[in-house]
């Protein structure tokens, strides 16, 4: 018999059943990472096996590549992390040349989260896209604090939010994910906007707009003074959020946000998430995803529960 010299994390096998759809797209487990975490998977593939998970969500992409923001662009903060990275990627030709095969030939479900500066990158980024087979969903990015053009500007006015969506829903078929921004009074709001404008799913939450002061030198810490905040110190935040558009749609939600293991993704999902990303946890531990996951299934396990979808806004208030 040959070795097993395979000494990645793996998901463990169940009786319980894992399997659940995101606006369309049928995954496998409900889990995926956070956009901007887990590049396209390559760089994790010695930790994981990216076909295990539910889906594998790239780093966003733009028509063109983006150079992002000026260093230092990173911050560490109390339970969490500051980001002003900027969407820096190579552009759509790179991922369509290198990242989507490469994702196609692990047998991994993709996720392309489409970015843009205008109206129209977004819709082109995603007409580039189509002709790609290796496209499961698109998570159209309307939250990014960290451009100075798209990204929160376009995803904090409901008009621009439905403006931006309705072109997209057009220019494909295939599911269609929406980014919320958690810098907006009435997230709901904006949910609904996005929603009505042919949203398959929603997901929730990106960064919340933050910034870090080094006082000895009396300057900010990042290059761009603010930036994004992630990890567990977020986690209030976005629960309180996911189960706010939960109760004010109908559309299937991945919740993420300070996500670190198993119970809070079952947290989110009683608040109202079909799915669950692991983002800043990917930095700390490079099997975060698959633990995660392993984490549901301890948890469906103890509690009896034999199909996951049975806890999706189980919440009792």
């Amino acid at each position: 018999m040959a070795e097993n010299t395979d000494s990645r994390a793996h998901i463990r096998e169940t009786s319980v059943s894992l399997a659940v759809n995101l606006g369309g797209l049928p995954m496998k487990n409900p889990v995926t990472d956070a956009s901007g975490t887990f590049a396209a998977g390559r760089e994790f593939s010695a930790f994981v096996d990216v076909a295990e998970l539910g889906a594998v969500t790239t780093k966003g992409v733009s028509l063109n590549g983006w150079q992002g923001n000026a260093a230092p662009r990173i911050a560490e903060t109390p339970s969490g992390m500051l980001n002003s990275i900027g969407l820096q990627n190579p552009g759509v030709a790179h991922l369509m040349a290198d990242e989507l095969p490469w994702l196609k030939s692990q047998g991994a479900t993709a996720i392309v989260n489409v970015s843009g500066h205008s109206f129209d990158e977004y819709v082109q980024v995603i007409e580039a896209l189509e002709d790609a087979d290796a496209v499961g969903a698109y998570e159209v990015n309307i939250s990014c604090p960290n451009v100075d053009e798209g990204g929160m500007t376009i995803g904090t006015d409901p008009a621009s939010v439905q403006k931006v969506v309705g072109a997209c829903r057009r220019a494909t078929k295939r599911p269609l994910i929406v980014k919320l921004t958690p810098n907006v009074t009435d997230v709901a709001e904006i949910a609904r906007a996005a929603v009505s404008a042919g949203a398959d799913a929603l997901s929730l939450i990106n960064t919340v707009l933050g910034m870090a002061v080094d006082a000895e030198r009396r300057r900010p810490q990042l290059a761009r003074v603010v930036g994004g905040l992630s990890g567990p110190c977020v986690k209030p935040i976005a629960l309180r959020q996911v189960w706010e558009v939960h109760n004010a749609v109908d559309v299937p939600l991945l919740g993420m946000g300070g996500i670190s293991s198993g119970i809070d993704a079952i947290e989110f999902m009683l608040c109202g998430a079909t799915a669950v990303a692991v983002g800043t946890a990917n930095f700390v531990c490079p099997t975060a995803t698959v633990d995660v996951a392993n984490g549901i299934i301890d948890y469906c396990e103890r509690q009896g529960v034999s199909d996951v979808a049975e806890l999706i806004g189980g919440l009792q208030c």
